[in-house]
């Protein structure tokens, strides 16, 4: 008995290999900081605790919720997407709830692409952007993302038969693992290119909130024809701290989101809803100044810890604008599994090797903003002391 050919295509080896590795230490002994996963570590404000449990405690959720979301979730995600980026959306059609975006652009694939479609993946990227095509048999073509173009892909690179071919594009901006940005420009060049060889452009934007420097992240929807397009992905994961209670929807093209809506009645019955409405309060709360960016404020601030103090010591990295990460070029000489696993061994510090995330990843490593300022000048302290860089 085998499992199907398409699984032999997926790896997390080298996410495996660290966990295994940290397990490992520890049983040594050592006291290990993981900043490889980029899963909040502060937990939700004190209100939306309370908007759970109420939700919880009311005996009428728990039925089985409809897999499109409530109709009163999807008229608060549009009335959040007018407030936040005066996007206009219909909450019957172009609005789909998600147990979270990966679960969304997992299925994506499944609802559009057939055996031979070419789908445009950006390198380094988020490993489901790959893997869901793998899984629905489709063909990856690589965009690199490199510092010389701002880790923007370069579409006039693209191969005319590429062109022709492909059927869907997938980009992500704030970027994981990059932290890198973009504007509305790129996203101009994006539905121009996509409108003329007719592909659906996948935008997932689940960083939109952790901005940093007055930076305010635009929606990839808020482009003149870009909803003709395209549909964007976001999250309460990150921008709320609700990464566990899994909730996040899809916007946009109703023709584009209407067979991924199709796949997900097949599939699942949907959040449940003491979670939806804790998404609603959390949106809701926020469009009244509830939050004042204060989750943003807390990662910003962890961000300078982190970076200044790694330039103090000889490791001079790029500081990002958005997300939860920092995108570093490691010093000369060292592959990124090489180095991430001797600073795990010397330092007990994960960070995740970039090759994780693409090919072009490689002589980078991505460091999660998951502990607090005082554990981030620890971190800093341990790779002074462990000589691996500087």
């Amino acid at each position: 008995m085998k499992p199907s050919r398409r699984l032999q295509a997926l790896s997390s080896a080298i996410f495996t290999e660290m966990n295994k590795r940290k397990r490992k230490l520890e049983q040594q002994g050592m006291k290990v900081i993981d900043l490889g996963i980029g899963s909040p570590d502060q937990p939700p404000a004190a209100h939306l605790i309370e908007a759970l449990v109420n939700g919880v405690q009311n005996p009428d959720n728990y039925r089985y919720p409809t897999s499109e979301g409530s109709l009163e979730f999807r008229r608060t995600v549009t009335d959040w997407y007018a407030y936040r980026f005066g996007v206009q959306l219909n909450a019957d059609d172009e609005v789909l709830s998600l147990m979270g975006s990966q679960d969304g652009l997992a299925h994506l694939a499944l609802a559009w692409i057939d055996e031979g479609d070419v789908v445009l993946v950006p390198d380094p990227g988020y490993p489901i952007y790959a893997a869901s095509v793998t899984l629905a048999g489709g063909e990856i073509y690589t965009m690199p993302l490199t510092a010389q173009n701002g880790y923007l892909p370069d579409l006039e690179a693209i191969p005319t038969e590429i062109r022709q071919r492909a059927k869907m594009m997938v980009l992500n901006y704030p970027n994981n693992p990059l932290a890198a940005t973009a504007d509305v420009d790129f996203f101009r060049q994006v539905v121009e290119f996509a409108k003329e060889y007719e592909i659906i452009v996948a935008h997932d934007m689940a960083y939109s909130e952790l901005a940093f420097d007055l930076y305010k992240p635009v929606s990839f929807l808020e482009v003149e024809g870009a909803k003709e397009i395209g549909i964007e992905f976001n999250s309460l994961s990150k921008s709320f701290n609700l990464a566990g209670c899994r909730i996040a929807y899809v916007v946009g093209n109703a023709e584009i989101i209407r067979p991924l809506a199709v796949v997900k009645s097949n599939i699942d019955y949907g959040v449940f809803l003491a979670v939806q409405q804790v998404a609603i309060e959390a949106m809701r709360s926020d469009i009244n100044g509830h939050f004042g960016n204060s989750i943003a404020k807390t990662y910003e601030s962890r961000r300078d810890v982190l970076v200044d103090g790694l330039s103090e010591i000889g490791w001079n990295v790029d500081k990002p604008r958005a997300t939860m990460f920092v995108w570093a070029k490691i010093p000369e000489g060292w592959s990124s599994e090489d180095f991430a696993f001797t600073l795990l061994e010397r330092a007990g510090i994960v960070v995740i090797p970039g090759n994780a995330f693409g090919v072009e990843g490689e002589g980078y490593v991505r460091i999660a903003l998951v502990e607090e300022e005082n554990v981030l000048r620890e971190v800093v302290q341990r790779i002074k002391e462990s000589g691996i860089v500087g």
